[in-house]
């Protein structure tokens, strides 16, 4: 049992990490630079974990940003909790029209995500994942033993549903709070965030899509974040993208501070040079 709760847990970071850091705020928003090794290594996590190509992710959320708690956005609650949650995976109309040229014009130019990509269709890129995914766990029968196969499932299966229940749980504004003022319905809801590795500040997220971490008051343990600054460490993440602005509008009270100080020293210099 310790076996499994160990390899359960291991897959779980792999695969949560891989949606979380890999599909999400590296390819859907470029919220920081990895080297080429690590950010495939995120990749495989996310593909290995059911979440189908890597352009339609990306293509996906995107417009979710573009379009969040309109008529046009995938998987708003909205338009009813049982299509957030899983109904509009089979909307086969939505995704057909989705322009991924649009939506995804960096990662088109990717020839690996575009190998991901068969035809530049969603039902075959679903197909492949699906492929590679059974193939995957064969192996790890195979190689390992059904120890490691059930752990494997059991973390791939939840961390499949998390994103899942997020786009359902953070879009509902009971459910949580707001840093930032926003048209959308996103709300920061703390235990999304640890299920989620830090993605449950979802209103920190829609305020500043682009930053490559979630939470931002004291409080607000972001899992992901912590990983993107050990790596940066370790030269295996370039660059990051961390707004000034959005810390600043988080934590008014330490702004307030900062500008008193900022006051203080001003009228000392004036006084010093009068």
């Amino acid at each position: 049992m310790v076996e499994f709760l160990i390899l359960f847990l291991v897959f779980y970071l792999w695969h949560g990490l891989g949606i979380t850091l890999g599909y999400h705020r590296l390819l859907s928003h470029r919220a920081f630079r990895p080297q080429p090794a690590f950010e495939y290594f995120l990749i495989l996590g996310g593909y290995l974990a059911f979440q189908g190509s890597p352009i339609w992710w990306a293509a996906i959320h995107r417009a979710h940003h573009r379009y969040a708690d309109t008529d046009r956005d995938p998987h708003t609650p909205r338009k009813g909790l049982r299509y957030a949650l899983l109904g509009w995976l089979f909307d086969t109309s939505y995704l057909s029209q989705l322009n991924l040229a649009n939506h995804c014009k960096d990662l088109i130019k990717n020839e690996f995500y575009r190998m991901l990509e068969p035809r530049g269709s969603v039902v075959h890129a679903n197909a492949l994942n699906l492929l590679v995914n059974i193939v995957y766990r064969i192996l790890l029968v195979c190689f390992f033993g059904w120890i490691v196969f059930w752990a494997n499932m059991a973390a791939s299966i939840c961390v499949f549903m998390i994103p899942q229940l997020l786009n359902v749980v953070c879009h509902l504004p009971k459910m949580g709070y707001k840093n930032f003022p926003s048209d959308d319905d996103g709300v920061n809801v703390w235990w999304v965030s640890i299920l989620a590795l830090g993605e449950g500040w979802h209103n920190n997220h829609h305020a500043y899509p682009g930053s490559s971490r979630s939470g931002v008051r004291p409080h607000e343990l972001d899992l992901s974040w912590q990983v993107i600054r050990v790596a940066k460490f370790l030269g295996w993440v370039t660059e990051v993208n961390e707004p000034k602005k959005m810390l600043q509008l988080a934590q008014p009270r330490r702004t307030e501070a900062i500008a008193r100080l900022d006051r203080i020293k001003e009228l000392a210099t004036g006084r010093k040079s009068a």
